[in-house]
């Protein structure tokens, strides 16, 4: 299974080094000097890591096949991957082990099913596909989402009333003020619980 290690962002410098935008918790593992990455599209690889560094929070790497900045400009958007099993990490989990899992509630109700999972800037959302065929997006936070059971097949769901297509009718408009304070209710959520990969990364690792 091809798991997204990171995507190239744009060229820095004119020694064909480019910044990357990670999808892996490892990238000290995943992106070592002497990595050579498959890439996406195959043409465009495979790439050999020369040298790492990072700057202001971001990594930016040098590869033997961008000599120059030409090269790096041309090769931004280039996803690099990696083969991979499952994950063995604690409660983490690759993409393609969430995709096809069933969705349910907390008392059992069938929502849907998992296909995929988007990596927001905040935190990582799972992708559902409710019974009705509406796609719906869920943070991907143990306080949303507190089971993820892979071996048996599911995702336990504990969504706000109205998150789902299929609670829209119970969709509760709140007053300017009860807004503030659920939404920096919703931020603390999501900052206590959310977790990255790596394994997020789709196909990304993911996790909460």
């Amino acid at each position: 299974m091809e798991l997204t290690v990171a995507t190239i962002g744009r060229a820095h410098g004119l020694r064909g080094e480019v910044a990357l935008d990670l999808r892996t918790d490892d990238p000290e593992l995943r992106l070592a000097d002497g990595q050579v990455l498959r890439t996406v599209p195959a043409s465009s690889g495979p790439l050999t890591v020369v040298s790492t560094r990072i700057q202001n929070g971001r990594w930016h790497v040098a590869f033997a096949e961008l000599g120059d900045r030409t090269a790096a400009e041309q090769a931004r958007g280039i996803e690099l991957v990696v083969d991979v099993d499952a994950s063995d990490e604690e409660d983490a989990w690759y993409p393609h082990e969430l995709a096809g899992l069933r969705a349910e509630l907390q008392d059992g109700t069938v929502v849907g099913e998992v296909v995929g999972l988007d990596h927001l800037p905040a935190y990582d959302m799972l992708v559902v596909r409710e019974t009705d065929g509406t796609r719906t997006l869920v943070p991907f936070v143990r306080v949303m989402v507190p089971v993820v059971d892979v071996a048996g097949g599911r995702v336990v769901l504990d969504p706000p009333g109205g998150l789902l297509a299929r609670d829209a009718a119970n969709l509760e408009v709140a007053t300017p003020e009860e807004g503030s304070a659920a939404a920096a209710d919703a931020a603390d959520a999501a900052e206590a619980g959310a977790v990255s990969d790596e394994p997020q990364d789709d196909p990304t690792e993911g996790g909460r």
